[in-house]
């Protein structure tokens, strides 16, 4: 009996053993798979960066591609057996290669050397007088007349006769479709180009303020036009003419050839086209999140009714004008080739109502148009859901409720899943959580809400809790650190961290700027910077919100900072108060890119030869 004992505890002492050693075993294997599973984490997100890199080195690829296949041959001439070119033929390299990001670090770390020889670089491609576009009707792009908004780009001396720009594509084909996914199409200077061609409704060819509605064909059955005869007075002295518009005195000053100009005599219309050249000016004044980054190495902004995508290197444009009114605010799609912009209303036209419009910017193809008759007065905000691809897309309008509506935005009979009042007062940013699937959070005067979209589609609202501390007058804009907490700006210049999942603040980091915090960037490495619209200052902190101690001061004249882009590398995009945007980084400083007028233009005189204008 005392050896079964024995024997008995023996087993047992050595079942002990075997579950230590298990236990010990499933530690190990544990903590293993938690480092795999991290370095797995490490390596998708390098992964995707590759990814997000090599889309946009295809889509460089194939616009350079389509360039260099739509160039039309240049005339060769035998002498003494060697061909040789046309003269005056303007030649360009064709680099078929997107620089990745790490070299980019590299080249924007020598900013100040490498800027001061670029007008060395494209200085000749400024010495023409005449048109800046390709005779082609599907003309890509537009190089940078002189003078350009850049200080780098200095008109050159007019030697030469004039001479058509080389376009970045001249392909004429039609028959590619643009999809709501990563297809890369064949890239246009703007979406007149797919209206030639038949891409897009002809019905949008009747509006009058939209840029494509700058040539229209005239009637069958003659022309119906009607003149203000009237009103107008022609003066033979200094062959001016003199009218109103909208109660207003407008003088026109006729051709120097033209001898004399009857008023009451009706003229056809010219046969000629118009095709938009170059947009100059960023609306910086009063609205918000307005300047991104692309792959292609653009940057896109609004200015009016035209949103414009600008490589700052290559200083050429396109543009994207669907719009029948005032764009009012953009959002870019997790994958980084699909644009949501929305408009303002216009002046008691149907189709001038506000709606958004979400489109491709590598073919500037209309892929939905939201809204339309549903939303009162503008767009106010716009953004794409991130964790889960960009199916969604929330839209707040600038009416009495201020609304807030929920759409998928790919369904064709495009009704918004989800619609409620956001609040009483206005509401100035509105994000999806980039980790967290259905959290919205929206911001303004008074107030920050977090918002869950359920699965019956009903939106719910928590309403920021301020507790003691000081609440402000404005919560002027959002951002997300890498943990998922939700950052905001106020207008006392405080910066506030609110817990993730949570509508309670977790620290407050006070008198970051003078005046209000327009713009919180959080970058890829995990820091953050913020941007200040009174003091102008640019300031860098940790993950945690601690100050790093490195910060710029944009000049005076620029304006405050509106908004922080993240470029390349150690590059920074601002969009000022003064509605300029500039380009740099905190260590070497920031040089405009583009500069616009700070108020109303009231008169406006160009050049007779040069393509120069005041």
């Amino acid at each position: 009996m005392m050896r079964l004992d024995a024997s008995d505890k023996q087993h047992r002492y050595h079942n002990l053993l075997d579950d230590d050693h298990a236990n010990e075993m499933l530690e190990g294997e544990g903590a293993g798979l938690a480092a795999r599973v991290a370095e797995l984490e490490v390596r998708c997100a390098r992964q995707a960066e590759e990814l997000l890199c090599l889309r946009s080195t295809l889509a460089d690829a194939l616009r350079r591609l389509n360039a260099l296949e739509g160039r039309p041959a240049a005339p060769a001439q035998q002498r003494n057996g060697a061909y040789t070119g046309t003269q005056g033929t303007p030649t360009r390299e064709l680099r078929l290669r997107q620089p990745s990001y790490r070299e980019t670090a590299k080249r924007t770390s020598s900013y100040g050397s490498s800027a001061s020889s670029l007008p060395q670089r494209r200085g000749p491609q400024h010495q023409s007088t005449g048109s800046l576009q390709s005779d082609s009707p599907a003309s890509s792009s537009s190089l940078s007349p002189a003078p350009s908004p850049s200080p780098r780009a200095t008109p050159a001396p007019h030697h030469a006769p004039a001479a058509a720009y080389r376009s970045r594509n001249n392909s004429t084909s039609s028959n590619q479709s643009a999809s709501p996914g990563n297809q890369l199409t064949k890239r246009w200077n703007s979406t007149g180009d797919f209206n030639a061609q038949g891409l897009l409704p002809t019905s949008r060819f009747t509006t009058t303020k939209s840029l494509l509605n700058l040539y229209s064909k005239p009637s069958q059955n003659g022309p119906i036009l009607k003149h203000g005869t009237h009103t107008c007075q022609y003066n033979e002295e200094d062959g001016s003419m003199r009218m109103y518009l909208r109660g207003r005195p407008v003088i026109l000053y006729g051709p120097t050839d033209q001898e004399a100009l009857d008023p009451a005599k009706v003229a056809p219309p010219p046969q000629s086209k118009l095709k938009l050249e170059w947009m100059y000016g960023y609306r910086g004044k009063d609205c918000r999140s307005n300047l991104y980054l692309l792959p292609t190495g653009e940057i896109v902004y609004f200015v009016a009714a035209v949103v414009v995508l600008f490589n700052v290197e290559e200083q050429c444009q396109r543009h994207y004008t669907g719009h029948t009114d005032d764009v009012k605010c953009i959002a870019v799609h997790p994958n980084k080739l699909i644009i949501a912009s929305g408009q303002c209303a216009g002046h008691d036209r149907l189709d001038a109502r506000p709606h958004v419009r979400v489109w491709n910017s590598v073919s500037l193809a209309t892929l939905a148009v939201i809204g339309a008759g549903q939303m009162e007065r503008a767009v106010a905000c716009v953004t794409f859901s991130r964790a889960d691809g960009g199916a969604l897309l929330a839209c707040v309008d600038e009416g009495p409720d201020h609304t807030i509506s929920v759409w998928e935005w790919q369904r064709s009979d495009k009704h918004a899943i989800a619609e409620t009042k956001c609040s009483v007062d206005t509401v100035v940013a509105a994000e999806f959580h980039p980790l967290d699937r259905n959290q919205i959070v929206t911001c303004g005067k008074n107030h920050i809400a977090f918002w869950t979209l359920d699965q019956t589609n009903m939106l719910y609202k928590r309403m920021g809790v301020f507790e003691t501390r000081d609440k402000p007058k404005y919560v002027t804009c959002l951002g997300f650190n890498h943990n998922g907490d939700v950052l905001s700006g106020d207008s006392n210049g405080n910066i506030i961290v609110w817990g993730r999942g949570t509508n309670t603040i977790t620290k407050l980091v006070r008198g970051v700027h003078e005046g209000s915090v327009f713009s919180i960037c959080c970058l890829k490495e995990g820091n953050i910077l913020t941007g200040g619209g009174k003091d102008g200052r640019i300031v860098m902190f940790d993950a945690d919100m601690n100050a790093s101690g490195t910060e710029n001061i944009i000049e005076g004249h620029y304006g405050g900072v509106r908004v922080v882009a993240e470029g390349r590398g150690s590059q920074l995009f601002i969009g000022t108060t003064r509605n300029c945007v500039l380009h740099g980084d905190l260590q070497l400083g920031f040089s405009p890119a583009v500069l616009g007028h700070v108020d109303e233009l009231w008169g406006l005189a160009a050049h007779p030869s040069l393509p120069q204008f005041v």
